[in-house]
């Protein structure tokens, strides 16, 4: 399958019904035909007169990712926008403004904004949007584009005014969702298509920003210290149990004695060790001393 590309997709709201949204707009056709009538006549007597000059005036071009309104005699010819490719026109009498398709992309300036929680951030988003209806972008608005841009900085002080600190931090995606669904509401009649609102960066103040790494740091010393004494907790209990062990069998600490003079003789160091037998070390033990006192009291 053949993948079309955007012009040709967003080609397909084109053919959308055009609904005037501007004045009173329904004005009664009939009250200027006659004399529109004689003016086109006009109009095709001069433009024959004249060829092939003439046809030079008459032939237009737009490109393929753009479409032109036409209007005559001021007012907004019966039908769709012309192009891609060649059109006619009448010079005396047809006006004609070209829309871009392509998808267009501005950025939000940054907006002050005090959350839910009196917190003031700064904030800026950027906006991708695409013309789906010609005849409503330049019929139904002054300036399609600057009002989507004061639309989306408006939308955008709205919605987060709404919203906690923490909410912003985190639910960005979210922010942004609902920034494109009220977008894409309100610039419908003006036939402009949102496809894509994303918040750019959220600014701190920079005491908020001290404080809140304060509170970090000392959450997370906090953390630590609580690790901490549980290690040593675990530590001392298995420390507890292995002496329990070794005092209960002669020949494990006498096993672990000579285990640590190995560690300490396979280091290439200049630790001079002197091994004492353990009946020396068990002489100055509690039962030794008790013992030599039991002697001497004989």
């Amino acid at each position: 399958m053949v993948k079309r590309n955007s012009v040709e997709s967003s080609a397909q709201g084109l053919n959308v019904e055009f609904k005037k949204n501007y004045g009173t707009a329904y004005d009664d056709e009939e009250s200027n035909s006659c004399c529109a009538v004689v003016i086109t006549i006009i109009s095709w007597l001069i433009i024959i007169l004249t060829l092939p000059i003439s046809i030079w005036s008459c032939i237009k071009v737009v490109q393929e990712y753009e479409r032109a309104v036409i209007f005559r005699l001021g007012r907004l010819r019966s039908g769709r926008a012309k192009g891609p490719g060649m059109f006619f026109i009448i010079p005396c009498i047809d006006t004609y403004r070209c829309v871009d398709l392509r998808t267009g992309a501005f950025d939000v300036p940054p907006q002050e904004i005090l959350t839910k929680d009196s917190v003031t951030v700064n904030v800026d988003a950027v906006v991708y949007y695409q013309v789906s209806n010609p005849l409503a972008a330049i019929c139904n608005n002054d300036d399609y584009n600057r009002s989507t841009r004061l639309l989306a900085a408006t939308t955008l002080r709205n919605v987060l005014g709404t919203k906690n600190l923490a909410d912003i931090l985190s639910d960005r995606e979210a922010i942004a969702e609902n920034m494109h669904r009220t977008l894409e509401e309100a610039t419908d009649p003006w036939g402009v298509h949102v496809d894509r609102v994303e918040i750019k960066d959220v600014r701190l103040p920079m005491q908020l920003q001290r404080a809140m790494a304060a509170e970090a740091e000392a959450t997370r010393d906090a953390r630590a210290k609580v690790i901490a004494a549980d290690g040593e907790y675990k530590s001392s209990k298995a420390l507890k149990e292995a002496a329990d062990i070794i005092s209960s069998s002669p020949a494990a600490l006498q096993l672990r004695y000579l285990q640590t003079l190995h560690t300490i003789s396979a280091e290439k160091n200049s630790t001079i060790i002197f091994p004492l037998p353990m009946e020396i070390v068990g002489a100055f033990a509690q039962d030794g001393l008790r013992q030599r006192k039991i002697h001497l009291e004989e």
